[in-house]
């Protein structure tokens, strides 16, 4: 009897748990009597244990046999069971687009000075070549750090045309002397095409004696970079006396 009472109380909690959700029954039969022998049906029945089940009901009827039935409640899945379930999860986050360049700590290291450039003061020059530059001014920057790491163009710009230029000359004739030395900048480093995606191969920007500007466009890069000024010997007019100056500017600029 006390077993009984315990599947009593154990099923109405079953059944309280479950009261807010879809449930379902299930209901085990098992029949014993001297006529029939065991009979064991569990729902849903089947044509045949529905058959067997009437049957040892109508021998209770007359005191033949015994049977004991348990009932069991459980709530339902509360959506559609899952065997498998997959979730892709998407990483995000950015990157700042940046270009670097190591261009000293002070703008001493920025400073190209060639000192005095020696033109031909020889008494014994003719007078074809006297006050001509003695030789080509040259010049050599070297850093090791440059790039962008994005698209990007690499760009040279002189300040004037005529390259370094004497602004105060005083008088001169034109015809004989010139108060500016033109100068070509090559700029090279190791890079790739815009939207190369490629290792990197020597790469070359050169701004002409006679050009003001030039650019080159390239996918994200970090090399050094090696900046070269080339100022060739003028040899068919002289210099005016006094001081020359140019500035370029190398620029890295993100796309």
């Amino acid at each position: 009897m006390k077993s009984a009472l315990y599947l009593v109380a154990a099923t109405a909690a079953l059944i309280a748990t479950g009261a807010q959700a879809q449930s379902h029954t299930s209901t085990r039969v098992q029949f014993n009597n001297p006529v029939l022998g065991a009979t064991n049906i569990d729902t849903p029945f089947t044509f045949g244990e529905a058959l067997a089940g009437a049957a040892n009901n109508g021998l209770l009827l007359f005191n033949i046999g015994t049977r004991i039935t348990t009932t069991s409640t459980a709530a339902d899945d509360t959506e559609a069971a899952t065997p498998t379930v997959a979730n892709t999860f998407t990483l995000t986050g950015t990157v700042n687009r940046d270009c670097s360049f190591y261009a000293g700590n002070t703008a001493a290291a920025r400073s190209i000075d060639f000192g005095v450039i020696g033109v031909r003061t020889g008494n014994n020059e003719n007078v074809n070549a006297a006050f001509e530059m003695a030789g080509p001014a040259t010049a050599n920057v070297q850093t090791l750090t440059a790039g962008c790491n994005t698209n990007n163009a690499v760009e040279v710009s002189k300040d004037d045309i005529r390259g370094m230029v004497n602004a105060n000359p005083g008088g001169y004739d034109t015809d004989e002397f010139q108060a500016n030395i033109p100068y070509s900048v090559t700029a090279t480093w190791t890079g790739v095409g815009l939207n190369a995606v490629t290792a990197g191969t020597s790469q070359t920007l050169t701004v002409a004696g006679n050009a003001n500007a030039g650019s080159l466009q390239q996918g994200a890069w970090r090399s050094a970079m090696n900046i070269a000024f080339n100022a060739p010997a003028i040899t068919d007019r002289g210099l005016v006396a006094g001081t020359y100056t140019g500035t370029t500017t190398v620029t890295l600029r993100a796309l």
